[in-house]
């Protein structure tokens, strides 16, 4: 059997979920694939960042996840028998932001969530499946399934894993440093004399090999540090105990209790031409402190799929999907840079002070951490994170984030009188007053009075300028295109 599709996803994880659920949603077709029988039931990631919460608003998923997880912002650390620092200074000072904080939940809950609206949709994962061989050509790629059955795409993505097929096929090159760090890790609901918060605890000890990882619902997460791959969970058990004296520790109900090696690497390439694309744990692997390897492979998805929808949809030109590897690489290696330096930090402290030293470099690093930091290019607002803010409408507030759509971009006009304007179909106009008023939105907030912004769909700003410039701005957006339709709208 052959089938014809836009996007060809090998790989049913949070990305390739994610990247199949976007594309939906602006109007290309997906066949995705996994080798696994359903989405993730336990284990894995534990941690969504404030950025994430914001880029799940653009996808109408954060209504139906954020009340399963439980809001964590301050990460402490515990050292002979006290808590001796507890922080959130990071989250606090963030700008445009309504979600200061982490939200703890499993990554089986955004497999599940977005699996579901899959299968809803009719674009269900084919299940218990492998890919065999890919072809690449001109016109697109030829995939043979292990089943016999041949998909026929424009594009691939392979959101494959570590252990990539589709990175392996093409060659592409992926040095692995592996410090000799083992962490075990253990969720479970726990019995304990210890108080229970809502805390990202680091407990110092000789070293900082526990940390105590809050979790929803009656879960918690423990992370200890082995430094050797034959150990029992009683064995790790009893580090904890160690760490969290006087107090102690038993399990009521194990949920899941697994090992890790800590490996980095970023692929030397995220793409081949035009057609394939590797995204997530394909393209980049780093230890799990800071909570970024979830958060970062969600936003690869996020960065991607716009951009073939304006090829595929709205004649952009093919050049733009150069920007997917030309903005992500740059982070996917600052946050090996920043996960590295926090797991050695565990290990390695000049002073003896390594939960001491971990905390300060997630304040250092924050802008990782959070995902607030994120942004492409190095200086202007151009290429930063757009600003959440309350808009008000007559009785109803909305925050700005819930009234972008993904599938477009948006003019954003702060300012009294939008004049008219000739506009493309993939940018619609909201006007936001700094004045009350009963009819249109309106904000308090300051950010960007008096100007005009164009802000891709994935909420990253495209361009700025003042209110008489908003015309220039489309028009040079459009330069970027081929082939559109023109409409016209009236301010």
């Amino acid at each position: 059997m052959t089938k014809e599709t836009d996007i060809f996803i090998i790989g049913a994880g949070p990305v390739g979920l994610l990247a199949a659920y976007l594309a939906e949603r602006c109007g290309l077709q997906t066949v995705i694939i996994d080798k696994s029988e359903g989405p993730l039931e336990v284990g894995r990631a534990d941690a969504l960042n404030g950025r994430t919460l914001q880029l799940l608003e653009l996808a109408d998923l954060f209504e139906e996840l954020y009340p399963l997880g439980l809001p964590c912002n301050t990460s402490s650390v515990w050292e002979n028998g006290r808590f001796v620092s507890r922080q959130s200074t990071w989250w606090d000072a963030l700008e445009g932001c309504f979600h200061k904080h982490f939200l703890m939940l499993g990554q089986a809950y955004v497999e599940q969530l977005i699996d579901k609206k899959l299968t809803a949709a009719g674009a269900g994962v084919l299940r218990t499946t492998e890919i065999e061989t890919i072809e690449v050509g001109s016109e697109g790629c030829r995939s043979v399934l292990k089943n016999g059955d041949v998909i026929r795409s424009k594009y691939i993505i392979g959101a494959d894993g570590s252990r990539s097929f589709v990175r392996n096929h093409f060659e592409i090159p992926f040095e692995i440093t592996r410090p000799q760090i083992v962490w075990a890790v253990i969720d479970a609901v726990f019995e304990t004399d210890f108080e229970r918060v809502p805390e990202i605890i680091v407990f110092q000890a000789e070293t900082s090999d526990v940390a105590w990882i809050p979790r929803e619902g009656a879960i918690d997460r423990f992370y200890i540090r082995m430094d050797r791959k034959d150990f029992s969970l009683e064995e790790a058990m009893e580090r904890i105990n160690i760490a969290m004296a006087p107090h102690t520790i038993t399990i009521k109900e194990l949920v899941w209790f697994s090992q890790f090696s800590v490996k980095e690497s970023v692929a030397e390439q995220f793409q081949i031409g035009n057609r394939v694309l590797l995204a997530g744990d394909a393209a980049h692997i780093h230890s799990v402190n800071g909570g970024q390897g979830l958060n970062t492979g969600l936003s690869d998805a996020f960065n991607l799929i716009w951009k073939l929808h304006m090829i595929e949809n709205h004649g952009a030109n093919s050049s733009l999907l150069k920007s997917y590897e030309q903005e992500r690489k740059p982070v996917a290696l600052s946050v090996i840079k920043s996960s590295g330096e926090l797991v050695r930090s565990t290990k390695f402290s000049k002073t003896g002070t390594h939960a001491k030293d971990y905390v300060k470099i997630v304040e250092q690093r924050a802008g990782n951490i959070t995902g607030m930091g994120i942004r492409y290019g190095s200086t202007g607002v151009v290429g930063t994170r757009l600003f959440d803010c309350l808009l008000i409408k007559g009785t109803e507030q909305h925050r700005l984030y819930s009234l972008l759509d993904y599938s477009k971009f948006t003019l954003l006009y702060f300012g009294e009188d939008v004049p008219e304007l000739i506009l493309p179909p993939y940018v619609t106009v909201l006007k936001v007053k700094s004045t009350q008023s009963r009819d249109d939105f309106w904000t308090e907030a300051s950010h960007y009075t008096n100007q005009v912004l164009l802000v891709r769909p994935d909420s990253y700003i495209e361009a700025v300028g003042h209110l008489g410039q908003a015309q220039l701005l489309i028009d040079a957006l459009v330069s970027k295109f081929s082939k559109v339709e023109h409409s016209v709208v009236v301010g």
